[in-house]
């Protein structure tokens, strides 16, 4: 008969293990609910030894934001290839993968957990906003975006976190609907602006132009027409 030995961490790989647990429970239920010795029980240590490794849980539930910022501003990485309906799809499809895996600590974090309102937290949702911004703007290929497009973006960006959490409240419409939904107020949100501005009018027509007839983009456009009748 063999006896299993456990193996002996050392600090950053212990630090790193309670992190991922901690995220796992958060990811499960709202912070607030998750105690110190369910995290320790977790990683089969003792409670004093996560003390060794973090004053608190409100210190160790900011790490895990980290962790999970991390993962949720890489969610917003997409290759430059395609058109862009097509990209921004693909990117709420691994937002919504994001959102479907930690829905209560999404929830606890957007709208209010036991770290919500420090500096770091704030940071940590800000940064997340940030690397989403840039990244479509890259995708648009344009550098220095005109005051409309600044907020067409972060209206956009505001809007798909509203979704998600309401989305989270009762699941009552399909995840896949609503990524489609999402790439579609895009478009709207876009469309309103060029009508207002030329500058915005030739971003819409540049995306546009590049996009196939059986794209995102172009069945809102297909939508928008049928209903015309209906409204005449």
């Amino acid at each position: 008969m063999t006896t299993g030995v456990r193996r002996r961490m050392g600090v950053e790989e212990r630090r790193q293990q309670l992190i991922g647990v901690a995220l796992e429970l958060f990811s499960r239920r709202s912070p607030d609910e998750v105690s110190i010795d369910e995290i320790a029980a977790a990683a089969g240590i003792s409670r004093p030894l996560v003390y060794h490794y973090f004053p608190g849980k409100m210190s160790l539930y900011e790490a895990a934001l980290t962790r999970a910022a991390s993962d949720l501003a890489d969610r917003f990485r997409e290759p430059h290839e395609g058109p862009l309906g097509t990209r921004l799809l693909r990117v709420m499809c691994r937002f919504f993968d994001f959102v479907d895996e930690h829905g209560p600590g999404f929830s606890a974090l957007m709208r209010g957990g036991p770290a919500v309102g420090s500096s770091a937290t704030n940071a940590l949702i800000d940064s997340v906003r940030q690397a989403a911004y840039l990244q479509i703007l890259a995708h648009l290929d344009i550098d220095k975006p005109p005051a409309r497009l600044e907020l067409v973006v972060r209206s956009w960006i505001s809007l798909a976190e509203s979704t998600a959490l309401i989305w989270l409240d009762g699941r009552r419409i399909p995840r896949a609907e609503l990524e489609v939904q999402l790439v579609h107020d895009f478009a709207a949100l876009t469309a309103v602006s060029a009508a207002c501005d030329d500058e915005m009018a030739g971003i819409l027509m540049a995306v546009l132009a590049k996009e196939p007839a059986d794209g995102p983009f172009s069945e809102l456009v297909g939508r928008l027409v049928a209903l015309a009748p209906r409204a005449a």
